[in-house]
């Protein structure tokens, strides 16, 4: 592990952990010792990755989750408190890229339910969440961000308008909650290989599609990422996208520099 952080007695809910940056995420929040419960859509696929976490010394459990369904993020919530008594930690990282479409050419059907998953997911969570956390006297959300949230991108207009809405989201969030111990902050990691990233690379809609794959940061600097803004060092962030895609950043955090590094 890069850092030296202690979440032992911790307990995160992570949305969207079945690949990418939250099963990464998953995996080093466990290694540093918090009791982590994945959600995904597809039970199996969380369950698989909970099953190695758990064989590898760790304590995860999996759980069911559709982010853009109220009463299923509810579900995931009375879930995790069932089984660790509390969530310390929310990550919330469920997102999709699709359509990747110019906007008078996408389906109105798609565009609504990356809305849905990408905006209205990340208000579901905190609301279901964050009444427990005030209850138990605090705890830290993390909303996974993207640069696409300053940004105006050509096929991206569902992604980037998301992005946007679910930054202010936090900076609101973080105003109305802080004064219960409550820590809420972005993450803007920059562009990450992932699958996510590979549809991306394929679709050929802008300029991100037409970067190196070696300019994409590995999924567990990401994960890195969100372990420190859940430590002591996040709290200067609080209500802020912190961003690795700087030096600063990811001295921060304990990364290298230079991709290559």
């Amino acid at each position: 592990m890069l850092q030296h952080l202690d979440f032992t007695g911790k307990s995160a809910l992570i949305m969207g952990a079945s690949r990418g940056i939250g099963l990464a995420t998953a995996k080093t929040l466990a290694a540093y010792g918090a009791s982590v419960t994945l959600t995904a859509r597809s039970y199996e696929s969380v369950a698989a990755a909970a099953g190695d976490i758990t064989a590898g010394g760790g304590r995860a459990w999996a759980q069911v989750c559709d982010v853009s369904q109220y009463t299923s993020v509810q579900s995931a919530v009375a879930a995790c408190l069932a089984t660790t008594g509390k969530i310390d930690f929310l990550i919330n990282n469920a997102g999709v890229i699709e359509p990747l479409s110019h906007l008078i050419e996408s389906d109105p059907v798609e565009w609504t339910q990356a809305a849905d998953i990408n905006f209205k997911g990340v208000y579901y969570c905190m609301r279901a969440a964050l009444p427990h956390m005030r209850e138990d006297g605090g705890g830290i959300v993390v909303n996974i961000s993207s640069g696409a949230a300053n940004s105006a991108l050509v096929g991206w207009s569902h992604y980037c308008s998301t992005k946007a809405a679910a930054k202010k989201l936090t900076e609101v969030a973080h105003k109305e909650l802080r004064q219960h111990n409550i820590r809420v902050v972005g993450l803007s990691p920059g562009t990450v290989a992932t699958d996510f990233m590979a549809k991306i690379r394929d679709s050929k809609i802008n300029a991100v599609s037409d970067l190196d794959w070696s300019n994409h940061i590995p999924p567990h600097w990401a994960a890195e990422a969100v372990a420190f803004l859940c430590g002591d060092g996040g709290e200067a962030f609080a209500g802020t996208d912190f961003s690795i895609k700087t030096d600063e950043g990811r001295k921060l955090v304990g990364l290298p520099i230079n991709r290559s590094s």
